[in-house]
């Protein structure tokens, strides 16, 4: 089972940059994506419709502005937002009961300049932690993917020591992330790959992205018990459209 997640800034300005050709030569069974910026009724048929996929959306009640879609050709078994109206109002989270597995989509808050959103963006983590946390200690096994805007070590971004007061990287978010995968978790990626350099955001100042300047702050995170089954994890940073690219998992289950 193949799965891939993908900030796109913009779900209608990415589809005007070959979005539906990588799609279909992606062939995963869930494709996730973070700050579509649009309601379902503002996209066009071809990204309404795509054959053998049913799509699911969150939206934020600012227009123009985050929100999460969910193309999958696996049914789920229900369809939900996060229960919490300061996130879901910014359309967060969208969580997918599947048949082996709850699926989190998730757009983290950016803690932005000077940490002017870090409260509320550690209320967002722990309030997506605890909920993903009662899932599995219900027996449910869960992953957890997305644009979590922090990149957790040294190894996750080109310039750690200056951007050590920068949002993404300030310590407060660093130790939420250090807390969340010491709770359980895993970082998937790490799991396959322990080189530097491997990022999935640049900035679009400087040739960041030419010079390979960037951040690894997109992640698929399972639970220790779902570990087992995670066959591979991967960042596809030839693919282009965004400042960010597609991170990928593949799981060793049935459809």
């Amino acid at each position: 089972m193949k799965l891939l997640s993908w900030n796109v800034n913009g779900i209608r300005a990415v589809h005007n940059k070959g979005f539906l050709d990588w799609f279909a030569g992606g062939n995963a069974d869930v494709v996730c994506l973070q700050e579509t910026k649009a309601r379902p009724e503002q996209l066009p048929a071809e990204l309404t419709g795509i054959p053998g996929y049913e799509h699911h959306w969150a939206w934020a009640v600012r227009k123009g502005y985050s929100g999460v879609g969910v193309y999958t050709r696996i049914k789920p078994l229900d369809v939900s937002l996060l229960g919490v109206k300061d996130f879901d109002d910014e359309g967060r989270t969208l969580v997918l009961d599947f048949d082996g597995f709850t699926l989190y989509n998730c757009y983290f808050p950016n803690s932005q300049a000077e940490g002017a959103r870090l409260d509320y963006k550690l209320a967002f983590c722990e309030a997506l932690q605890e909920h993903a946390s009662r899932n599995v200690n219900s027996g449910r096994n869960v992953v957890i993917c997305g644009d979590y805007n922090v990149a957790h070590m040294p190894i996750d971004l080109a310039n750690p020591k200056s951007n050590e007061k920068n949002p993404g990287y300030l310590p407060e978010e660093r130790a939420w992330m250090t807390s969340f995968l010491d709770s359980g978790f895993i970082d998937t990626f790490r799991k396959f790959d322990d080189r530097p350099g491997q990022y999935s955001w640049w900035s679009y100042r400087m040739n960041a992205r030419e010079k390979n300047i960037g951040w690894r702050i997109d992640y698929f995170c399972v639970n220790s018990g779902f570990n087992e089954p995670v066959r591979g994890a991967g960042i596809q940073s030839d693919v282009y459209g965004s400042d960010h690219c597609p991170v990928s998992i593949e799981l060793d289950i049935e459809r």
